[in-house]
């Protein structure tokens, strides 16, 4: 990656620049991410390509958005590679409530740095907000929650939150190339979560902000909750430049019933 896109890239998230790929800068990085860039699909319902290599950056970096698994995290591992960190690409599966779901569902990282491997996931919408240890099976305690991980006794680990699984990823890499089928899945399947509702949340220093459907509107800080209905275009518009800084044309498309179905992001 250039080093202007580098740049740029930081400032987006308004991020330092380190000075070593350590494990501190690691964890500032994927926090400054998580508050900066949403995990979002709009461009599934409008109309938009859906890029896994370098061309994500320009949506990312220039274009001020966000995205799902597929972009975000190989964004952020493009801006991690150029910093000097070893990055992996992990394939994996999502827990669903029917059961686990098709391999290369979900796209997270490996991230080398302090001696130790890293789980880095900007992408799930219920990640953690800063890495955590791919060794470790103890509790690891996070301002997102408590995650553990959990072998599964065929060269993959479980991810649980709070003691439910989120997700499971293989330990042995692949490139982001092996992921197109799926990709094109989830962009055409009337199956796919990302087709069936409209949504974008961002992480807050303290809660979570969350848009479904253009006009479902849900914010949590600390232990404060509220939900409101945003009425017309103009105040749908007005939210998401305000809210996540994505300026808009016009509104996605909301498909039929799937006003706040779909991804759980909280």
């Amino acid at each position: 990656m250039l080093d202007g896109i580098t740049h740029d890239y930081l400032r987006r998230i308004e991020a330092s620049r380190p000075e070593r790929p350590d494990v501190a800068a690691l964890r500032h990085l994927m926090e400054r991410h998580l508050l900066s860039v949403p995990f979002e699909n709009l461009g599934y319902h409008l109309g938009e390509d859906v890029f896994m290599d370098e061309r994500v950056l320009d949506k990312i970096v220039h274009k001020n958005r966000g995205g799902g698994c597929y972009e975000v995290n190989p964004a952020l591992s493009f801006l991690l590679t150029s910093l000097g960190y070893e990055v992996d690409i992990l394939p994996g599966w999502v827990h669903r409530p029917d059961g686990l779901g098709p391999f290369l569902g979900h796209l997270a990282l490996r991230v080398k740095a302090g001696g130790e491997d890293w789980l880095v996931d900007v992408g799930f919408g219920r990640n953690s907000r800063f890495p955590l240890r791919l060794a470790s099976r103890e509790p690891q305690h996070d301002p997102h929650g408590v995650y553990q991980l959990h072998d599964t006794g065929d060269g993959a680990v479980d991810v649980h939150l709070g003691g439910r699984p989120l997700y499971r990823v293989a330990e042995r890499p692949v490139r982001v190339e092996d992921f197109a089928p799926t990709l094109w899945w989830y962009r055409t399947s009337p199956d796919s979560s990302f087709l069936q509702a409209v949504f974008c949340s961002v992480r807050t220093p303290d809660g979570l902000v969350t848009l479904k459907g253009n006009t479902h509107l849900s914010r949590v800080a600390g232990r404060e909750r509220s939900r409101s209905t945003l009425e017309g275009e103009a105040q749908s518009l007005a939210a998401y430049k305000e809210l996540f800084g994505i300026s808009l044309d016009h509104l996605p498309e909301v498909p039929a019933g799937g006003v706040t179905t779909g991804v759980r992001t909280d």
